[in-house]
């Protein structure tokens, strides 16, 4: 950028020059002429700088008005995810220890996401407990629209927005579905371009077809919010 000084110091020099100019032997027009030439191509640079600074401000403009709008991603990608997701709050909630695990993962231009099923020891008699968590992390587009509708292909899997509970204090949006396929819940959170989805689910059998121990719904749900905040501690950036 051209400052304020050089910009003052060239004007003043430049109207001091044509007096200068009538004191000197043979002055006059000629050399009035030949001062004034000397002003022309600073003039034109001059013009150029903000002739190109124009177009350059133009040029980010439009960069800037087509831009896609790219989600905002404060999380990393974990391959084997079963190592961040603990669920210890869910297990004293549930009074047994979460064991055996499989996990899958992914990686794409458009989305990465990681997978991670674990579940109780069976115990014949005993309630048998499963969780899974889902991280995606949406790189290109904004997950925010499709939000708490899945994921889910069953009518029965698939979030029921309609009775499900806005949770406070979790990312930008967070929402508990109570009733997820008749047996468990289902949390989903929303951060800028990362979708964490934790589903909890019980089942218990028994050869006389009595009634199922109960558990403590709210207990599990409290739990299920904990053990969510701990998984998006651990793998944020």
């Amino acid at each position: 950028m051209i400052g304020e000084p050089e910009i003052d110091g060239d004007w003043h020099t430049a109207t001091g020059s044509a007096g200068a100019a009538e004191a000197l032997p043979g002055g006059g027009e000629q050399e009035r002429e030949r001062v004034r030439g000397t002003r022309r191509p600073w003039l034109w640079a001059l013009g150029g700088v903000v002739l190109s600074s124009a177009v350059w401000a133009g040029t980010l403009a439009v960069q800037e008005r087509f831009l896609p709008d790219v989600p905002r991603l404060g999380y990393r990608h974990s391959p084997d995810v079963c190592k961040e997701f603990e669920l210890k709050t869910v297990g004293q909630a549930a009074g047994r220890a979460f064991e055996s695990s499989r996990s899958g993962a992914g990686m794409s231009v458009a989305q990465d996401w990681a997978y991670c099923a674990v579940s109780t020891e069976y115990q014949e008699g005993t309630m048998q407990y499963g969780a899974q968590l889902l991280v995606e992390l949406h790189k290109e587009t904004d997950p925010q629209a499709e939000f708490a509708t899945g994921p889910g292909v069953e009518p029965e899997t698939r979030m029921d927005t309609s009775g499900s509970l806005v949770v406070s204090g979790l990312g930008d949006r967070a929402v508990l579905d109570r009733q997820y396929a008749h047996d468990g819940s289902r949390l989903m959170v929303l951060d800028g371009g990362a979708v964490f989805t934790l589903t909890v689910q019980w089942f218990q059998l028994t050869k006389d077809q009595t009634e199922p121990d109960a558990i403590d719904e709210d207990a599990m749900h409290a739990a299920m919010i904990e053990d969510m905040r701990a998984v998006m501690t651990k793998l944020r950036r």
